[in-house]
C-alpha cells in the first residue's frame, strides 16, 4: 500500500551572514507547510528577511519528544516539514537527530538542503590538514567523561574539530594543553559575521593571549592531529 507521507527537509541556514543561504533553501522554506526551528526568535529574523510567511513551531532539546510526535503526525498526514537549527546545518550538535531517527523508522523521506556549516567553514580557513578530520562537537562537562574523551582525542592522528562556548573556552584550552601537548590550533570566532576572527597559534600561546580577555561569539576550535 502506497503511503502519501510528507517529506522532512533538513534545511541549512546561515551561520552569520544572512546572505549565506541557497536559493533552494529559501524556496523550500516558502513551500513547506510548517518549519520546526531550534530557536524561533532567530528563525523569525531569517524568515522576515526573505519574506517567508510559513508557520513556525519551536523544536529544541527540552520539547523534542512531544514536538517530534506532533511533527510525525503532520508528516503522516502528507504535510511537508522543514527542520532548521540555530544556524548552519541541522542535526549536527542539535536535537534534530531525534526527529530524523524517528522519521526514518516511520518510512518518511529525509531531504537534505545543503548550505552553511560552521565546522567545515572553520576547517578550510584553519590551516590544518583538511583531507582527514574528525568532528567531536562539544566536550563532555563531567570530569570522568571529559578525561576519557580527551585521552581519545590525544591519540587521534586526524585534524580534530570542536565547538565551544565562550565562558568555557579557557578551561577547554587548558585541558587540551594538558592532554594533547602544545599543538597548533586555530580559534575561529564569529565566522561570516562582522567581527569574524581566525587565530592560528600554539595552544599555550592562545591561552596566554586570551587570559585577560573576554571572548564573545560562536567558536570553533580546529586542532592538529597527533604526529604519526
Amino acid at each position: 500500500m502506497e503511503r502519501n507521507y510528507g517529506k522532512l527537509y533538513i534545511v541549512s541556514t546561515p551561520i552569520g551572514n544572512m546572505k549565506d543561504i541557497t536559493f533552494r533553501a529559501v524556496e523550500v522554506l516558502k513551500q513547506v507547510s510548517l518549519i520546526a526551528a531550534e530557536d524561533t526568535r532567530r528563525a523569525k529574523k531569517l524568515l522576515a528577511h526573505y519574506k517567508i510567511t510559513t508557520s513556525l513551531i519551536s523544536y529544541f532539546d527540552h520539547n523534542k519528544i512531544s514536538r517530534a510526535d506532533f511533527l510525525l503526525r503532520r508528516l503522516k498526514e502528507g504535510k511537508d516539514v522543514a527542520l532548521i537549527s540555530d544556524a548552519g546545518t541541522p542535526i549536527i550538535s542539535d536535537p534534530g537527530f531525534y526527529l530524523a531517527e524517528l522519521a526514518i523508522k516511520e518510512g518518511i523521506d529525509l531531504i537534505p538542503i545543503p548550505g552553511a556549516c560552521a565546522l567545515l567553514s572553520a576547517l578550510v580557513v584553519s590551516g590544518a590538514p583538511p583531507d582527514r578530520f574528525v568532528f567531536e562537537g562539544y566536550l563532555p562537562r563531567k570530569s570522568k567523561k571529559r578525561e576519557r574523551r580527551l585521552e581519545m582525542i590525544a591519540r587521534e592522528e586526524r585534524t580534530v574539530i570542536l565547538y565551544e562556548a565562550p565562558h568555557r573556552l579557557l578551561r577547554t584550552l587548558e585541558d587540551l594543553l594538558r592532554f594533547l601537548g602544545d599543538r597548533k590550533i586555530a580559534l575561529c570566532r564569529e565566522l561570516t559575521k562582522r567581527f569574524e576572527e581566525v587565530r592560528r597559534e600554539e595552544i599555550s600561546k592562545l591561552i596566554e593571549d586570551l587570559a585577560d580577555k573576554k571572548v564573545r561569539g560562536e567558536l570553533v576550535l580546529v586542532i592538529s592531529g597527533k604526529e604519526e
